[in-house]
């Protein structure tokens, strides 16, 4: 099926200039420019200095606003209108190609964060799987972005720490209004807030989280630093912290879980339906609606299962294809391993595997460093895998998480295809190399769009045979599955949050269509309830970048590269569709005969 985009107005734009971007620009446009963008990326660090952490700028590390405040939320609208009106105000015909691009992408950046506002998030401040909390929870474990080097590292994060108080008792007002206005969680989401909450609340400080710093003092650092930090920590954790997460778990258990809702999608809120236009808008970077977005979703379950009824052929098994899911559920053979670290080995085993392809489709490939870990104890019962970027300085490397909280059932049926996915040549590809790309402005090198950087990670997994992979049938069902995965997602989403399907229809549906185990099928239909039509974005994405390929195929013949391909796609970083679509399509043009 086609996806249809429409950006005409960017389009237009970009056409209507094409002619004028050619000419020798003017230098003060240029100069206007690239003084907005430098501003736009400083002035982000301020407003949000955890970005500057993970980014590895350590100015702000320090820092941490009440994010959760109307007082914020201000700021925010402020400084989006500003930099939307600053950039428009200049001439396009004053800009050459490149610059024009990352003009368009700053006002769709800014215009998407503005429509956003609209809906009063903060009234939702709190999920089990992208809340605020555990972001600094996972700061605080010493083991992330956050730095512990030198008594001045363990300062700014003690002062964080303290920054955190008023943020917790700003989220439950926020929440309490939030049950005025019926603007709640559903109550299958609390339920699997509060033991993540619980966990972070300890009677001693010596067993918190948040004192793991302490256990990990730098070898350089004297004595009177150490007792010092460790009094200050202890008192901030017994007196301060852990009472304050004691009291929101409280509040969260004797309170808001009796007006959690029942219902499952945001249409069942006030503003729900329009913030979830809003966010298909932003996660997919088209104009698709939910009801077109679900029949694909229903057209792409249908194809891929004719895919998979082959593989259960090639495989010998008689049953049906929903009994085939369950054998590879439940085949113990799928299911070696004993020990955690068996899981990081396998990964790496795969990596080693298809190293040797790598430069056959790639010849743009990141310097970044690359590790793979076992997720954190205390947030890898409800997380699923993922990967976080390495440093713009390149001194942490890029990391592909897994979560192993039972390493007895876990299943490695898809294990090439997750790392495909999330690690090499996907998201660690894809990231890396945009932020070590100079030709690129700052602003643009951390950008992200879902249905651009889900869509190429989507994309590469189906790489893996051109990658010497999926040579067993197996791991190719994983694959299959995992795009089948998606494909449902585009079903179930839509299905929750406009078609008034319940959390139990969705899991349903899913158990119907995949093999994933009903506790990993449960855990991502409550992620697609938190968080709106973020899982939208790989498959529209995916089929974009595929669509993209096949018609360069297409025209370019023998001329075709799948390198020089990859590279137009990569190159730029992260990017709307329809403006890589632009992009590829000006590609193809200038290769034709």
């Amino acid at each position: 099926m086609r996806i249809l985009i429409s950006f005409s107005l960017i389009l237009f734009t970009l056409l209507s200039c094409k002619e004028a971007a050619q000419e020798e620009p003017a230098a003060d446009g240029s100069d206007a420019l690239a003084q907005i963008l430098e501003d736009y990326k400083a002035e982000s660090y301020a407003l949000y200095p955890w970005n500057a952490t993970f980014e590895g700028d350590a100015r702000f590390n320090d820092q941490l606003p009440n994010f959760y405040t109307q007082e914020f939320k201000e700021k925010e609208i402020a400084y989006y209108t500003k930099f939307k009106e600053a950039v428009s105000a200049i001439d396009d015909a004053s800009l050459n190609e490149s610059e024009l691009l990352s003009k368009k992408i700053l006002i769709w950046e800014c215009e998407r964060n503005l429509e956003g506002k609209a809906f009063p998030a903060e009234l939702l401040p709190v999920d089990q799987f992208n809340s605020p909390i555990l972001m600094f929870a996972q700061l605080g474990s010493g083991q992330s972005a956050q730095p512990f080097t030198n008594k001045k590292d363990y300062i700014n994060w003690l002062t964080r720490l303290e920054a955190m108080i008023p943020i917790l008792d700003t989220a439950i007002v926020n929440m309490k209004k939030g049950v005025s206005e019926g603007i709640v969680l559903p109550r299958a989401l609390t339920q699997k807030v509060l033991p993540q909450i619980k966990s972070l609340v300890s009677e001693s400080a010596a067993q918190s989280l948040f004192y793991s710093p302490i256990r990990m003092f730098p070898e350089d650092m004297d004595q009177a630093a150490k007792d010092s930090l460790t009094t200050a920590y202890t008192t901030m954790i017994n007196e301060k912290l852990s009472p304050k997460l004691a009291e929101l778990y409280d509040y969260i258990e004797k309170d808001y879980l009796a007006a959690s809702r029942e219902t499952s999608g945001y249409a069942d809120i006030p503003g729900g339906t329009e913030q979830y236009n809003r966010l298909i808008k932003l996660y997919t970077t088209t104009d698709m609606t939910a009801d077109e977005i679900h029949q694909l979703g229903l057209a792409e379950v249908a194809r891929i299962r004719a895919e998979m009824e082959k593989v259960k052929a090639q495989v010998g098994f008689e049953g049906s294809l929903k009994e085939f899911f369950d054998h590879v559920r439940t085949n113990e053979d799928l299911m070696p391993f004993t020990d955690p670290q068996q899981v990081i080995d396998n990964f790496n085993a795969i990596h080693e595997k298809m190293k040797p392809q790598i430069d056959k489709l790639f010849d743009m490939q990141p310097k970044t460093a690359f590790e793979v870990r076992r997720t954190e104890k205390f947030r890898e019962a409800s997380a699923s895998a993922q990967y976080n970027p390495g440093s713009l300085d390149g001194t942490r490397p890029g990391i592909f998480y897994v979560p192993i909280p039972d390493v007895s059932s876990y299943n490695i049926y898809s294990d090439e295809d997750l790392f495909l996915h999330e690690a090499i040549p996907g998201h660690h590809f894809q990231v890396s190399l945009t932020q070590e790309n100079e030709n690129l402005p700052q602003f643009r090198k951390t950008l992200w769009y879902s249905a651009y950087g889900e869509g190429w990670a989507l994309y590469t997994e189906s790489l893996g045979k051109e990658l010497g992979l999926y040579d067993d049938p197996y791991q190719y069902f994983g694959m299959l599955s995992a795009e089948m995965h998606r494909a449902i997602r585009l079903v179930v989403d839509t299905g929750i949050h406009t078609k008034g399907w319940s959390r139990e229809k969705a899991i349903q549906y899913s158990l119907d269509n995949e093999a994933e185990s009903e506790a990993s099928i449960t855990s991502e239909i409550e992620r697609y309830m938190a968080m709106p039509a973020q899982a939208l974005s790989y498959k529209i994405g995916q089929l974009k970048i595929l669509e993209l390929r096949a018609t360069a195929e297409q025209a370019l013949g023998d001329n075709f590269d799948i390198k020089s391909f990859h590279n137009e796609v990569l190159e730029s970083g992260c990017l709307p569709l329809a403006l890589l679509e632009e992009k590829i399509n000006a590609w193809i043009n200038s290769l034709k005969p």
